[in-house]
């Protein structure tokens, strides 16, 4: 009888963004057994381990953005052969905005375990310091650099009301604060975090015009970008009594129809229903 294929696993793992002691008991571990370690940098793979005072005995291979696709097959065949295949980033978890999607993919599809150590993501915690409502909320990896696509891009959230999270390169913050102005108003609220977990950590709250200002000076570092989602504008009573009296003349009772509206936009059932009487008064 024939004993059956060995499969190994590719295991994905979130690594500090700054701080050492942000790394988990299992990342730590992971680094030191796995047979084969793809970092997007192996020199600041081997920086972590000797800060976090481990050995990686296994194979340490490049797997960046330009290599991805070429490496993604052999990587595969070691999962499949038997390997446990480590893939790690610079910081953050591997997969978002970062290597690591297209070796999931692969893996995926060749029915090859698949695991995650969770840890430490700019997102998330951007989220959390944030100050803006996150019970909902949508990421959008890093914001367009051309000019006329970042407008484009940014008008998608004009009427977007899930807080959107975002990277944006440091030295381009300022002029996309300024189109988010131009493209979503000036009193939209959002968050700046600036090298979240480190050792000068900032995060900057108040409105994009606010925001705006304060990068023009110039802003160092990491950063990820907290928006908040677009308020819904007050209903026009106009329309709603007009959709009120289409529900009457559909049989539904006057009030009946007003409770309805009145939860579905917002409006006060009571101010709905007299708006209705005196619509109809003034015929």
């Amino acid at each position: 009888m024939n004993s059956p294929e060995p499969h190994g696993q590719l295991v994905l793992a979130a690594t500090p963004m700054g701080h050492l002691d942000d790394a988990s008991t299992r990342l730590k571990a992971a680094m030191a057994s796995a047979d084969v370690v793809a970092a997007e940098d192996t020199r600041r793979a081997r920086a972590l381990a000797a800060g976090l005072g481990v050995t990686i005995t296994g194979r340490i291979v490049s797997y960046y953005d330009q290599v991805e696709a070429q490496r993604t097959p052999a990587l595969v065949e070691e999962v499949r052969s038997g390997a446990t295949v480590l893939v790690i980033t610079d910081a953050g978890m591997p997969s978002v905005s970062d290597p690591g999607y297209r070796l999931v993919v692969a893996c995926a599809e060749a029915h090859l375990p698949i695991t995650c150590l969770p840890g430490p993501s700019a997102v998330t915690t951007a989220l959390a310091v944030s100050g803006l409502p996150v019970e909902r909320f949508c990421f959008d990896g890093f914001a367009p650099r051309k000019p006329g696509q970042r407008k484009t891009w940014l008008s998608a959230y004009i009427e977007e009301p899930r807080t959107a999270v975002f990277f944006e390169a440091p030295h381009r913050l300022a002029e996309c604060l300024g189109d988010a102005v131009e493209i979503l108003g000036p009193d939209r609220r959002a968050a700046v975090c600036r090298e979240l977990t480190k050792t000068y950590e900032e995060v900057r709250r108040g409105t994009l015009a606010e925001l705006a200002s304060w990068a023009a000076d110039g802003v160092r570092g990491e950063i990820t970008v907290v928006l908040e989602g677009a308020v819904a504008g007050a209903p026009d009573i106009d329309d709603l009594v007009a959709q009120a009296e289409e529900l009457v003349a559909s049989g539904t009772r006057l009030k009946e129809a007003c409770a309805q509206l009145a939860l579905r936009s917002g409006a006060s059932k009571r101010e709905l229903y007299e708006a209705v009487l005196a619509a109809r008064s003034a015929e």
